[in-house]
């Protein structure tokens, strides 16, 4: 047995003790749950009796938890993923006096974008159209624009929001003066 193996079985009792409190649920109810018995549940979060591969499998399924995420050595730690303003990409080349942040995360491409827009006063950001079934849900924060998809034309002011289909030509225009927005961008 290695060190790791040791490690493993010292953590184990613990962590589906604290899985199932972390639940809610009693002893009683991962023994019903399980088909484990109440004692057996007992005996293993105490560290006193070792389980066998179907009672722990028994457990995971009852505790709806991950057999390999429970095995593992080490939990990973709680984090923050911080992206600074100067370090968010930004996209200044597409429309007329559009500057876009994009504020999704890159794995998102494609799927679920969210982005700040910052169009200057008579600015415009014209879009193609995008996967068929993908919409665009726009927020305004300052300003004024008008949202158009295929013919449908809607104006906008700070505080309103718009959901509309992005699978057919879309435009956002600021109207008298600058617009700050926020914008999703959901493909089917």
């Amino acid at each position: 047995m290695t060190d790791t193996d040791d490690t493993i079985l010292t953590q184990l009792p613990a962590r589906l003790k604290e899985t199932r409190r972390v639940q809610g649920l009693s002893l009683d109810a991962v023994a019903k749950l399980s088909g484990v018995s109440r004692s057996m549940v007992s005996q293993i979060e105490r560290g006193e009796s070792s389980p066998t591969i179907a009672t722990l499998w028994n457990l995971t399924r009852a505790l709806q938890v991950d057999f390999a995420g429970l095995l593992d050595a080490a939990a990973e730690p709680a984090r923050i993923e911080t992206l600074r303003s100067a370090a968010v990409p930004t996209i200044s080349n597409l429309g007329t006096g559009c500057r876009i942040r994009i504020l999704s995360p890159p794995e998102e491409a494609g799927r679920h974008e969210v982005y700040e827009l910052l169009i200057a006063e008579g600015g415009k950001l014209d879009s193609k159209p995008h996967t068929r079934g993908a919409r665009e849900h726009l927020s305004v924060f300052e300003g004024t624009v008008d949202v158009t998809s295929a013919d449908a034309v809607s104006r906008l002011h700070a505080g309103d929001t718009a959901r509309y289909s992005a699978d057919v030509a879309h435009a956002i225009a600021a109207v008298d003066g600058p617009v700050r927005a926020f914008l999703v961008v959901q493909d089917a």
